[in-house]
């Protein structure tokens, strides 16, 4: 680890570090699940006003989990390789900073959740934030293969948050919406993690790769994303989706377990990592197909 903590930071440089400490880029793939939930919800545009102040309490919720994440973390984030410039793991921010900026964007993102949304909503804001947390980072994170299966859950709030932000309730259809992105999660870390199983190995996580090798991870990949495919038609018939939905579906699905089947066949560092990217950009291409459909069928 190279500490940078003897250096005093410009303005600018503490701002970005603390930037750094929410993980934005994670924050853009939570919520680009958040605003397709609203439209579907709602069948139709929900209004600039409500999915501004749901978009950013979510991105405020976000950003605090990640950042008590990362105090929590920041001895593993020192010794991988992926996160050893990370803000804590060189010495930018001390834990203090750390947790008291993420009690303060928890507390802002519940806060205006309720404020200027409605109380199931910020409801399902606080749950998110202890979810991953406590059951994921503090509670399975170092404990089992089976951490980023179950603390995914965590992950999958945006489109519950979406849709009770419009309706003030929760129905099948966003349980449905749920379920897609909790059977995306493992296959898209576990193509990550084959990646950096070194790294997980030597900061003694037990990642699935680390636990039951490459062959094995490559084959849980390939399954999940039979179960995601079939979970993304399963949607499309209970919320009365159209061909549009019906086709993206199909095809999207097609397009992500060709990778993954590749990958099975010859598992690889390098195939791993076109299967990881190409997770991103299928559930990016897939809710906004939803939310596409939706609003042609409105």
């Amino acid at each position: 680890m190279t500490s940078v903590a003897a250096t005093p930071m410009t303005g600018r440089e503490r701002v970005a570090a603390y930037v750094a400490l929410t993980k934005p880029r994670i924050i853009e793939l939570l919520l680009i699940t958040t605003v397709p939930a609203m439209v579907v919800a709602e069948r139709q545009w929900p209004g600039l006003a409500l999915v501004a102040a749901t978009v950013l309490g979510g991105a405020l919720a976000a950003g605090a989990a990640n950042a008590f994440n990362s105090a929590v973390e920041s001895d593993i984030d020192a010794v991988m390789d992926r996160t050893s410039d990370r803000p804590m793991a060189d010495g930018r921010l001390s834990r203090g900073q750390a947790l008291r900026f993420a009690t303060v964007l928890a507390i802002a993102s519940v806060a205006g959740m309720a404020a200027l949304v409605n109380g199931l909503a910020a409801a399902l804001t606080a749950f998110a934030i202890f979810f991953y947390v406590v059951v994921y980072t503090l509670g399975l994170k170092r404990r089992t293969t089976q951490n980023i299966v179950i603390g995914g859950a965590a992950g999958c709030m945006p489109v519950l948050i979406g849709w009770a932000a419009v309706t003030g309730e929760l129905a099948l259809p966003a349980l449905l919406m749920f379920a897609i992105v909790f059977v995306w999660t493992p296959p898209h870390f576990w193509a990550l993690a084959l990646r950096h199983e070194e790294d997980y190995r030597r900061a003694g996580v037990p990642m699935l790769p680390v636990v039951v090798g490459a062959r094995e991870t490559a084959r849980q990949i390939l399954l999940y994303g039979v179960l995601l495919v079939s979970v993304t038609l399963m949607f499309g018939a209970v919320a009365d989706m159209g061909l549009l939905y019906l086709g993206a579906a199909l095809l999207l699905g097609w397009w992500f377990l060709a990778p993954a089947w590749s990958l099975f066949r010859a598992p690889s560092t390098d195939q791993a990592m076109h299967v990881f990217k190409r997770s991103i950009h299928y559930l990016a291409l897939l809710f906004v197909a939803i939310a596409a459909d939706a609003l042609l069928l409105a």
